[in-house]
């Protein structure tokens, strides 16, 4: 499954990259992208854990850049 997701307050485009990284290493995910230029994420990883997936992906925004939020 792939999804696009928007980000707000994403500050820096080094701040994604990290994201990006670090996302993409989860357990599940097939490939991720984040865009600090159009503040959006997208993620696509295995339909039957999609949500279980997600959660992690909100903490690792979180740690990366405490303001940013997904919005889900």
């Amino acid at each position: 499954m792939k999804k696009k997701f928007k980000l707000i307050d994403l500050d820096c485009a080094n701040c994604a990259a990290k994201m990006e990284e670090s996302i993409k290493r989860i357990d599940g995910v097939e490939d991720a992208t984040v865009s600090f230029m159009t503040q959006k994420m997208t993620i696509t990883a295995a339909d039957d854990i999609f949500d279980d997936i997600m959660k992690k992906v909100v903490d690792v925004c979180r740690r990366v850049e405490p303001d940013c939020k997904v919005v889900l």
